[in-house]
């Protein structure tokens, strides 16, 4: 899989308005995320006022949610920094992916600043997998 990083940053901006408000602090995270990404912050705010749909979340394989949680935390190790709201904020997206939020300390060990370096994302998956929200 090609990772976008301009795709994969208007998912987060999708899964932060998924409540109908992307927050101050939410905003200002995509764009420390977008532009420790090399994307210009007039471009990001140009995303941020006109998100391309993804669809809901609802309707998201647990697969694609997966693949959306695992590039968001490479988003968020790209700049070689990884700060504390920026956890928050992923422990948050996760959130609303249905996952428990202890899959971003779990599976962000696994994931690499580099998206050239992979791990066993099997592996990485399985363990994701293991933190999905039951339906009950």
């Amino acid at each position: 899989m090609i990772f976008d990083k301009k795709a994969e940053l208007n998912v987060l901006i999708n899964l932060a308005a998924s409540d109908s408000n992307v927050a101050a602090r939410e905003a200002k995270l995509i764009h420390t995320v977008g532009t420790a990404n090399g994307i210009s912050k007039e471009e990001i705010e140009k995303m941020l006022q006109n998100p391309k749909p993804i669809g809901s979340v609802d309707t998201l394989t647990p697969d694609e949610k997966f693949e959306h949680l695992y590039h968001l935390i490479q988003l968020m190790k790209m700049d070689g920094q990884v700060f504390r709201s920026e956890i928050v904020f992923c422990e948050h997206i996760a959130d609303k992916l249905g996952f428990k939020k202890t899959v971003v300390a779990e599976i962000s060990q696994h994931v690499y600043s580099d998206p050239t370096i992979t791990a066993d994302r099997d592996m990485v998956k399985a363990k994701a997998m293991k933190l999905l929200k039951s339906k009950d």
